[in-house]
Protein backbone atom coordinates (compact mmCIF):
# COMPACT_ATOMS: atom_id res chain seq x y z
CA UNK A 1 0.00 0.00 0.00
CA UNK A 2 1.38 3.48 -0.61
CA UNK A 3 0.88 6.43 0.94
CA UNK A 4 -2.11 8.15 -1.52
CA UNK A 5 -3.95 4.75 -1.76
CA UNK A 6 -7.36 5.69 -1.02
CA UNK A 7 -7.88 2.06 0.22
CA UNK A 8 -5.14 2.49 3.22
CA UNK A 9 -7.00 3.60 6.16
CA UNK A 10 -3.56 5.23 7.57
CA UNK A 11 -2.80 6.94 4.59
CA UNK A 12 -4.24 10.95 3.55
CA UNK A 13 -7.98 10.49 2.30
CA UNK A 14 -8.23 12.52 -0.45
CA UNK A 15 -9.61 16.26 -0.45
CA UNK A 16 -13.78 16.34 -1.09
CA UNK A 17 -15.19 19.37 -2.21
CA UNK A 18 -18.50 20.89 -0.19
CA UNK A 19 -21.31 21.27 -2.18
CA UNK A 20 -21.47 25.00 -1.26
CA UNK A 21 -20.90 26.98 2.42
CA UNK A 22 -20.86 25.80 5.59
CA UNK A 23 -22.80 22.64 7.36
CA UNK A 24 -23.18 21.56 3.31
CA UNK A 25 -25.94 24.50 2.57
CA UNK A 26 -26.17 24.91 -0.91
CA UNK A 27 -24.77 28.66 -2.68
CA UNK A 28 -27.20 31.16 -2.62
CA UNK A 29 -30.06 29.52 -0.12
CA UNK A 30 -30.90 32.09 2.09
CA UNK A 31 -31.38 29.66 5.65
CA UNK A 32 -31.69 25.62 6.61
CA UNK A 33 -34.46 24.25 4.87
CA UNK A 34 -35.67 27.50 2.82
CA UNK A 35 -35.57 27.63 -0.51
CA UNK A 36 -32.89 30.10 -3.10
CA UNK A 37 -34.83 33.65 -2.81
CA UNK A 38 -36.61 32.84 -0.05
CA UNK A 39 -35.44 35.10 3.49
CA UNK A 40 -35.61 33.14 6.52
CA UNK A 41 -37.76 34.96 9.16
CA UNK A 42 -35.66 37.08 11.60
CA UNK A 43 -36.14 36.06 15.40
CA UNK A 44 -36.78 38.56 18.42
CA UNK A 45 -34.89 36.49 20.78
CA UNK A 46 -37.87 36.29 23.36
CA UNK A 47 -39.13 40.24 22.78
CA UNK A 48 -42.10 40.38 20.56
CA UNK A 49 -41.40 42.16 17.25
CA UNK A 50 -42.59 45.94 17.78
CA UNK A 51 -43.55 48.77 15.18
CA UNK A 52 -41.25 51.39 16.75
CA UNK A 53 -37.42 50.06 17.32
CA UNK A 54 -37.17 46.89 16.44
CA UNK A 55 -37.60 43.93 19.31
CA UNK A 56 -35.84 45.78 22.05
CA UNK A 57 -38.37 48.67 21.73
CA UNK A 58 -37.74 52.21 20.38
CA UNK A 59 -34.36 53.38 21.25
CA UNK A 60 -35.12 57.24 21.16
CA UNK A 61 -38.12 59.15 22.62
CA UNK A 62 -41.01 59.47 20.26
CA UNK A 63 -42.13 62.58 19.34
CA UNK A 64 -44.90 62.66 20.83
CA UNK A 65 -43.97 61.14 24.46
CA UNK A 66 -41.13 64.50 24.29
CA UNK A 67 -44.03 66.58 23.59
CA UNK A 68 -45.77 65.33 26.42
CA UNK A 69 -42.82 65.76 28.36
CA UNK A 70 -42.42 69.72 27.49
CA UNK A 71 -46.17 70.46 28.50
CA UNK A 72 -45.40 69.35 31.54
CA UNK A 73 -42.64 71.79 32.25
CA UNK A 74 -44.85 73.96 30.75
CA UNK A 75 -47.53 73.03 33.32
CA UNK A 76 -44.79 73.22 36.40
CA UNK A 77 -44.14 76.92 35.10
CA UNK A 78 -47.68 77.74 35.27
CA UNK A 79 -48.03 76.44 38.69
CA UNK A 80 -44.88 78.53 39.57
CA UNK A 81 -46.52 81.81 38.69
CA UNK A 82 -49.44 80.86 40.34
CA UNK A 83 -48.13 79.90 43.21
CA UNK A 84 -46.23 83.37 43.04
CA UNK A 85 -49.90 85.11 42.82
CA UNK A 86 -51.25 82.85 44.80
CA UNK A 87 -49.00 84.40 47.68
CA UNK A 88 -48.89 88.12 46.38
CA UNK A 89 -52.79 87.88 46.70
CA UNK A 90 -52.45 87.05 50.34
CA UNK A 91 -50.34 89.60 51.06
CA UNK A 92 -52.43 91.83 49.20
CA UNK A 93 -55.49 90.69 51.70
CA UNK A 94 -53.78 90.73 54.19
CA UNK A 95 -52.48 94.56 54.27
CA UNK A 96 -55.97 95.23 52.72
CA UNK A 97 -57.41 93.58 56.87
CA UNK A 98 -55.09 96.03 58.30
CA UNK A 99 -56.06 98.72 56.23
CA UNK A 100 -59.25 98.17 56.47
CA UNK A 101 -59.26 98.24 60.57
CA UNK A 102 -57.79 101.01 61.12
CA UNK A 103 -59.49 103.39 58.92
CA UNK A 104 -63.51 102.54 58.48
CA UNK A 105 -62.71 101.77 54.59
CA UNK A 106 -65.98 100.04 52.50
CA UNK A 107 -64.00 99.40 49.65
CA UNK A 108 -61.32 97.60 51.76
CA UNK A 109 -63.34 96.16 53.77
CA UNK A 110 -64.55 93.93 50.48
CA UNK A 111 -61.38 92.72 50.06
CA UNK A 112 -60.84 91.66 53.62
CA UNK A 113 -63.77 89.84 53.68
CA UNK A 114 -61.23 86.86 51.64
CA UNK A 115 -59.85 84.63 53.85
CA UNK A 116 -56.51 84.76 53.73
CA UNK A 117 -55.52 81.55 54.70
CA UNK A 118 -57.28 79.62 51.56
CA UNK A 119 -54.81 81.44 49.33
CA UNK A 120 -52.13 80.63 51.41
CA UNK A 121 -53.41 76.90 50.35
CA UNK A 122 -53.66 77.81 47.15
CA UNK A 123 -50.10 78.54 47.30
CA UNK A 124 -49.17 75.39 48.80
CA UNK A 125 -51.49 73.33 46.54
CA UNK A 126 -49.50 74.77 43.03
CA UNK A 127 -46.30 74.22 44.49
CA UNK A 128 -46.88 70.30 45.36
CA UNK A 129 -48.65 70.00 41.93
CA UNK A 130 -45.49 72.15 40.23
CA UNK A 131 -43.12 69.39 42.03
CA UNK A 132 -45.32 66.61 40.83
CA UNK A 133 -44.85 67.73 37.05
CA UNK A 134 -41.17 68.15 37.77
CA UNK A 135 -40.71 64.42 39.13
CA UNK A 136 -42.84 63.24 36.20
CA UNK A 137 -40.86 65.27 33.65
CA UNK A 138 -37.68 64.13 34.97
CA UNK A 139 -38.27 60.50 34.73
CA UNK A 140 -39.87 60.22 31.09
CA UNK A 141 -36.22 58.81 30.12
CA UNK A 142 -35.94 56.07 32.41
CA UNK A 143 -39.32 55.50 33.48
CA UNK A 144 -41.63 52.61 33.03
CA UNK A 145 -45.66 51.40 32.24
CA UNK A 146 -46.07 52.62 35.84
CA UNK A 147 -44.48 56.28 35.35
CA UNK A 148 -47.26 56.33 32.11
CA UNK A 149 -50.06 55.63 34.31
CA UNK A 150 -49.02 57.98 37.01
CA UNK A 151 -48.76 60.87 34.59
CA UNK A 152 -52.10 59.81 32.92
CA UNK A 153 -54.28 60.12 36.28
CA UNK A 154 -52.10 63.61 36.71
CA UNK A 155 -52.98 64.78 33.55
CA UNK A 156 -56.65 64.30 33.92
CA UNK A 157 -56.95 65.25 37.34
CA UNK A 158 -54.99 68.56 36.14
CA UNK A 159 -57.35 68.40 33.24
CA UNK A 160 -60.61 68.81 35.42
CA UNK A 161 -59.39 70.99 38.15
CA UNK A 162 -58.82 73.02 35.11
CA UNK A 163 -62.19 72.63 34.55
CA UNK A 164 -63.57 73.81 38.00
CA UNK A 165 -62.63 75.74 40.20
CA UNK A 166 -60.02 77.26 38.00
CA UNK A 167 -61.96 78.06 34.73
CA UNK A 168 -60.71 80.67 33.43
CA UNK A 169 -56.79 80.73 34.26
CA UNK A 170 -57.38 76.56 34.29
CA UNK A 171 -58.25 76.77 30.58
CA UNK A 172 -54.59 76.36 29.34
CA UNK A 173 -54.07 73.58 32.01
CA UNK A 174 -57.04 71.67 30.47
CA UNK A 175 -55.84 71.61 27.20
CA UNK A 176 -51.81 70.92 28.01
CA UNK A 177 -53.23 68.04 30.33
CA UNK A 178 -55.51 66.37 27.65
CA UNK A 179 -52.83 66.42 25.03
CA UNK A 180 -50.17 64.85 27.79
CA UNK A 181 -52.94 62.03 28.32
CA UNK A 182 -53.27 61.43 24.86
CA UNK A 183 -49.73 61.46 24.00
CA UNK A 184 -48.79 59.49 26.83
CA UNK A 185 -51.44 56.77 25.91
CA UNK A 186 -51.23 56.58 22.48
CA UNK A 187 -49.69 53.30 21.01
CA UNK A 188 -46.03 55.18 20.44
CA UNK A 189 -46.31 56.11 24.66
CA UNK A 190 -46.85 52.54 25.32
CA UNK A 191 -44.25 51.23 23.00
CA UNK A 192 -41.73 53.89 24.92
CA UNK A 193 -42.92 53.46 28.46
CA UNK A 194 -42.90 49.32 28.43
CA UNK A 195 -39.80 48.93 26.75
CA UNK A 196 -37.16 46.59 28.15
CA UNK A 197 -35.17 48.30 30.45
CA UNK A 198 -31.64 47.51 31.24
Amino acid sequence: MSFGDPNNPYGQQPQQQPQGGPYGQQQGQAGYGYPQGQQAPQQGYGYPQQQYGGPAGPQTMPGTVSAARVMLWVIAGLQAIGAVIMVIGAVGVSAAKDRAAARDDVQFQQLADYPVGVLYVMAAFAVAWLVFAIVLAVKFGKGGNGLRITTMVFAIVTAVLGIYPFVLVGLIHTVLAILIAVFVGKESGAQWFKRPQY
